[in-house]
């Protein structure tokens, strides 16, 4: 079972970057997702996927993996781009390009 090595993107609901600094190793499912008949609950008989482990670090965590003989695959993730402007400069006379409805 292969283990994945990331670092979680923000979510939706915010607009910070909390809980996006730390790498997280999670391991993806053996066998997939079944549907029980009865109610339709979704189950699986896969424990590992309930493991979450979180690092401060990607060295950590690779380290972690290497010492446990855990195969493993780190995802790097594209960094976001913060223009740094301020919202009264999408009224200034001078912008570069014209404001229009």
């Amino acid at each position: 079972m292969v283990a994945r090595i990331y670092r979680p993107a923000k979510t939706a609901m915010q607009s910070g970057k909390a809980k996006t600094e730390r790498w997280v190793l999670d391991y993806e499912p053996e066998k997939p997702r079944s549907v029980e008949p009865l109610m339709g609950y979704t189950s699986s008989s896969d424990m590992k996927q309930q493991v979450r482990l979180f690092f401060d670090t990607k060295e950590e965590a690779v380290e972690y993996a290497r010492r446990n003989k855990i195969p493993h695959r780190v995802e790097h993730a594209h960094e976001r781009k913060v223009r740094g402007a301020a919202y009264s400069d999408n009224f200034k006379f001078d912008r570069m390009t014209p404001w229009t409805h």
